[in-house]
């Protein structure tokens, strides 16, 4: 399934899964069972690599989400969003989640003022992440920021001219937006078992 994970490029025919639309190798246009647990373990996947997470990550935001009160997908999904790294590829000041996760780590953005360099730094409602003075010229934020235009979700506020934004609430599940179907209940079954 595509996931839009690299950017520019999957806009383009380069994309593995224009080119390419069935699993590698001998057996890949074979027919696959479709089991109950393929499907929660295909979502929760897709779930996980959209984001860019490792699995021991994914699985601790389940358990806090599971901790807190409400609806735990709706919890998870929201946590996953006010990921740093992930408000700042929704800004539009990287290409793709990965290079807004090496632009955080390497110290470009502060949140109220402050440096934060840690991706999964959760940004809060009234926190204002901007890029640092140094970083405004970096050929690949200038560029991203040129890319056609992202569309920004109504929890953000942004100003492209001045490279600042503000998080104003916590985004609803319907708020976000996906390029492909995201059902997190079915993450929510695949780890309840």
């Amino acid at each position: 399934m595509k996931l839009f994970l690299k950017g520019e490029r999957c806009l383009t025919e380069k994309c593995a899964i224009e080119r390419r639309s069935y699993p590698p190798g001998e057996h890949g246009r074979g027919r696959i069972k479709q089991s109950e647990y393929l499907l929660q373990l295909r979502e929760k996947q897709k779930a996980r690599r959209y984001y860019g997470l490792l699995e021991t990550q994914f699985r601790t935001y389940y358990e806090k989400a599971n901790k807190q009160g409400g609806i735990t997908g709706d919890n998870l999904l929201r946590m996953l969003e006010t990921r740093l790294d992930n408000v700042v590829y929704r800004l539009g000041f990287a290409a793709s989640r990965a290079q807004a996760r090496q632009l955080v780590r390497h110290g470009h953005f502060a949140v109220n003022g402050r440096r934060v360099n840690i991706p999964s730094y959760l940004v809060k409602p009234g926190d204002v992440i901007e890029v640092k003075d140094k970083s405004k010229q970096m050929e690949l934020v200038v560029v991203a920021a040129q890319l056609p235009e992202r569309d920004v979700p109504d929890y953000i506020e942004v100003d492209h001219s001045k490279m600042t934004a503000r998080m104003t609430r916590v985004p609803a599940l319907g708020e976000v937006p996906y390029p492909v179907q995201m059902e997190p209940n079915l993450v929510i079954e695949f780890y309840s078992r």
